[in-house]
């Protein structure tokens, strides 16, 4: 089912969008919205039924999580990227001396934490233990903090820990009333740990249509309709390249992936996208005013909905 909102005309800058439609119907891919400048124009989901379902978005979560630090750092609930975690983790002080809010936003606390690796993507030592927070902070320090980015889901844990200490609200809690309320995002779903923390790396589901509002908020420096919902700059600073371990993927900045090359060096048009596990994305293109996610069952092939994106960008 394809659904385009506006004029009848099939190509929009670039894209071809009865090509599009094709591929994306030889693929796994349920949903597929893209927005040029502030306008809809394409959406393509599978069936009718994927318009309301809320989609396991997976670690596209840590993305939105990023936009909610930002907002409570905005509101002076949380003083800045520099506060210790120790902070808020009083008991293990000294193990964790040196590691600030910025090192888990960008993954570099310094902890053992073999996710895309022996773990095989998916962190689920961290999901069978009793308690997540836990046993993120008993990990091996194996370096010193800033030194290297390995993906963790469970820095963001340990960031939605934060958030629930620093405002008394836990991250769905939080969210609705400080980002999705004044999105229109009014259907969402967003689980927690057995010990009531709301789960900061891959916990949230949401609508396509939502997902789309997120990434024009991003691409509108987090203004929305002429409010600024996000603080000035913070979108920048989180979409700058940092950290490049997974060249495959691309460089990292604080729970946001940027396009690059081998040598670190940006992609243009600049391309910057939240990425969760089977295929799920945002991915904002600033300079051209794109915004597109999509929502997959791509286990296999995660990154495939981001190659498809940047073939019909260049066509």
């Amino acid at each position: 089912m394809t659904d385009c909102t506006g004029p009848t005309e099939r190509r929009s800058g670039a894209f071809d969008f009865d090509a599009l439609e094709q591929r994306l119907k030889k693929e796994k891919i349920d949903t597929c919205l893209i927005a040029r400048g502030q306008t809809p124009v394409f959406q393509y989901y599978k069936n009718k039924k994927m318009i309301e379902k809320q989609h396991k978005i997976n670690s596209v979560s840590k993305s939105v999580l990023s936009m909610l630090v930002s907002i409570a750092i905005g509101r002076g609930e949380l003083a800045g990227i520099d506060v210790p975690i120790s902070v808020y983790f009083p008991k293990w002080g000294e193990r964790l001396q040196g590691i600030t809010l910025e090192h888990l936003l960008t993954m570099t606390p310094g902890f053992d934490w073999p996710e895309f690796g022996a773990w095989g993507g998916r962190p689920f030592p961290m999901i069978n233990s009793k308690d997540w927070v836990r046993f993120v902070l008993e990990r091996e320090r194996v370096e010193p903090p800033g030194t290297q980015m390995y993906y963790s889901s469970g820095c963001s844990h340990l960031l939605s820990a934060i958030m629930q200490n620093a405002t008394g609200k836990n991250l769905a809690s939080y969210a609705a009333q400080h980002l999705f309320c004044p999105l229109g995002i009014e259907e969402f779903t967003w689980h927690a740990d057995a010990k009531g923390i709301v789960i900061g790396g891959f916990g949230l589901s949401l609508k396509a249509q939502d997902m789309l509002k997120l990434g024009l908020l991003m691409k509108q420096n987090g203004v929305w309709k002429e409010r600024q919902i996000l603080p000035a700059g913070w979108v920048s600073a989180s979409t700058a390249p940092r950290y490049l371990t997974y060249k495959q993927i691309g460089a990292y900045g604080y729970h946001w992936w940027m396009l690059t090359d081998e040598n670190k060096t940006l992609q243009h048009p600049f391309t910057y996208f939240a990425l969760g596990y089977g295929g799920q994305f945002i991915i904002v293109v600033p300079e051209e005013g794109w915004v597109a996610t999509f929502t997959s069952q791509l286990y296999d092939q995660p990154l495939r909905p981001l190659q498809l994106f940047r073939q019909f960008l260049h066509s």
